[in-house]
Order: C-alpha cells, then sequence, then structure tokens
C-alpha cells in the first residue's frame, strides 16, 4: 500500500514538471523588473495559472492569478493561448524576491515548476541589453548576452532545442554563435519567419536569461527606442474583469511609419498664386470702391449745382415775362393812336 503511494506520489510531481516548463535560476538586478515565461501543454490553456511564492511549493503563497491581480501592482500575469505560454512579471526586485513557482490548477490539484531569482545590486552575472525585441520577417537578428560567470554558452528555444556551439538551427531558422568581444556572447538568427515569434533563453552555466523575440512585417519604418506595455488581464474582487496595464523598464526597438513630409520648395508656387490672386482681387475691389465714390460725387456736384442756380432762373423766367407784358401793352398804345 506504502509502495502504491509511493508511486502515485511521483508520478503526480513528474506529470506537474512536463506540464510546465520554464528556466531554472536567473541573474537580476535590484529595483529593476524581470518577466519570466512559463510554456504549458495545449491542454491545460483555459486552466487558471499562477505565480506562487516560496521555497516549498507545499507552503508557497499565491502572489498572483490569472483570474485574481495583485492590487499591488508588483506582480503581474498574463496568458497567451495561442503561444501556449503565460508570464509572470515581477516588479521592484528586493534581495527578498528569490523563490517561485510557475503554478497552475490541475483538476485534482495545482502542479508547479520551481525558478530562483539571483537578485544583486550590482551587475547581474547574465543579462541581456533588452529582455524583449523584434525582427522582421527575411531580415537578420543579433542578441548579446553579457556574461561575468564560467560555463557553457547556450542559445535555445523554451520549450525547444538549444544551440551550444558555434552554428545551428532552431525551427529551421539558421543560427550563428560567438564570441564578439570579452564576456559577450553574440547571437544571430537569419532568415527569421512569422513563427520565430515566441520566448528564448541565453544560458551561461547554469544561469539564463529569458528573451522574447516578436518577428512581424517590416513597414517603410524608422527604428527608435520605446518602453514596452504588457496588458494583463485579472479578475478583481468583485468579480468584474479588468485590465491592468504594466510599463517594463526594457527599452525595445519599435516600428513606426514614416508620417509624410514634404520639401518646403513644394509649397512655394501654390503660396506665390495664391498671393497674386489676393492682390488682383484686392486691386479690382480698390478700382470698383474708387469709380463708385466719384459716380457719386458728381451726382452730387449736380444737385448742388441745380440747387445754387435754381432762384436766378425762377427770376429770369420772371422778368421775361414781365417784359412780354410790358412789350404787349406798348403794342396797345401805339394801336389806339393811330386812330
Amino acid at each position: 500500500m506504502a509502495a502504491h503511494l509511493i508511486v502515485l506520489f511521483l508520478f503526480s510531481v513528474l506529470k506537474g514538471v512536463h506540464s510546465i516548463t520554464t528556466v531554472s535560476k536567473v541573474s537580476v538586478k535590484a529595483g529593476k523588473s524581470i518577466s519570466i515565461p512559463c510554456l504549458y501543454h495545449y491542454q491545460y490553456r483555459d486552466h487558471v495559472k499562477n505565480l506562487c511564492e516560496g521555497y516549498f511549493w507545499k507552503f508557497c503563497r499565491y502572489a498572483v492569478k490569472t483570474n485574481e491581480a495583485d492590487p499591488s501592482g508588483k506582480y503581474l500575469i498574463s496568458d497567451d493561448k495561442k503561444q501556449r505560454t503565460f508570464t509572470v512579471t515581477i516588479n521592484h526586485l528586493t534581495n527578498q524576491n528569490t523563490h517561485y513557482w510557475c503554478g497552475m490548477e490541475m483538476n485534482s490539484s495545482d502542479t508547479g515548476v520551481y525558478f530562483q531569482l539571483l537578485v544583486t545590486n550590482g551587475t547581474p552575472s547574465l543579462y541581456v541589453d533588452h529582455q524583449r525585441i523584434t525582427g522582421y520577417i527575411g531580415e537578420n537578428i543579433t542578441i548579446r548576452c553579457h556574461h561575468s560567470s564560467s560555463g557553457e554558452m547556450k542559445w535555445c528555444r523554451l520549450g525547444r532545442n538549444c544551440v551550444t556551439g558555434s552554428s545551428g538551427s532552431i525551427d529551421g531558422t539558421t543560427l550563428t554563435a560567438h564570441m564578439s568581444e570579452p564576456n559577450v556572447f553574440t547571437v544571430t538568427m537569419s532568415g527569421l519567419k512569422s513563427e520565430n515569434t515566441g520566448w528564448y533563453w541565453c544560458a551561461k552555466g547554469d544561469i539564463q536569461i529569458p528573451v522574447y523575440l516578436n518577428v512581424t512585417e517590416k513597414f517603410n519604418t524608422t527604428t527608435t527606442l520605446t518602453t514596452i506595455s504588457i496588458t494583463s488581464h485579472a479578475v478583481a474582487g468583485n468579480g468584474k474583469l479588468t485590465t491592468m496595464e504594466q510599463w517594463n523598464n526594457f527599452t525595445i526597438v519599435e516600428n513606426k511609419q514614416h508620417r509624410a513630409s514634404f520639401p518646403p520648395k513644394i509649397l512655394i508656387i501654390p503660396l506665390s498664386v495664391l498671393i497674386v490672386i489676393v492682390i488682383v482681387v484686392l486691386f479690382i475691389w480698390f478700382i470698383l470702391r474708387h469709380k463708385k465714390s466719384k459716380a457719386e460725387s458728381s451726382a452730387t456736384a449736380m444737385v448742388s449745382y441745380t440747387d445754387c442756380f435754381s432762384p436766378l432762373w425762377a427770376w429770369y423766367m420772371i422778368l421775361k415775362k414781365i417784359g412780354k407784358v410790358h412789350h404787349r401793352a406798348n403794342f396797345h398804345n401805339d394801336s389806339l393812336r393811330m386812330f
């Protein structure tokens, strides 16, 4: 009976180990953030995932779950069901942030895989320039792994094969590796494809550092440095689905489309034509206004002239009538004298 229980216990442990895959030991700097990927089998895509803190799995405490957010914001979790990977992020690292488990709820009980963080106040023993990078389909990308520890160098895809020598391939993509300078291990992936998108890790001895590669189409772009945003969905205490956005302290290469820019010389001709049109319109308006003013002045002058001579004209007509009357009187007197 005891032997039967032992077999069941070992089976459940092995089942849990093979249900989740992650890195085992990561060197990090105090005060920074780190993202750890946890790969799971397709059959568990709808299961609740979690990050559990503690040295022993049986006594660890849940730091964050995919259906329950961490109100402090120190721990974040997101589940990419297409890639079958949930990612846990730990912010504001301290020397106490050491022992963790990538966990997942199973039908009978939870299962988890352990990883350790080596938090240091100095330079980590293994680190990369950017934990999240972007590559373009058909092009090459180079990753620099800085190290100060001894041991074999590796470049691996999470849950798949590793390349340990100076050349090899992962998912059909050619890979070359060499020591470009002291304490820097350089990995170049050539002829990138969209299926190369995913989590990788660089290793030196027993220390690893995860790297997320996003392969996308290249447009007319400029290369700029920015800060990546990860959106995590979780269910808050009131049962409502909330969205939590995390701004990691990682700098990545991002694509931005060129905004249309026009040479200043192109605008000179339209502006010149516009200025000429405005001048012509103003000139015509001035001429018309001047003619109107002149016509109004002439009409006013004519009225004034008539007003001035109208009394004289009236006197002239009166005098003319008096003259006619006087002439008729004289004619009458002359006629009488003849008789």
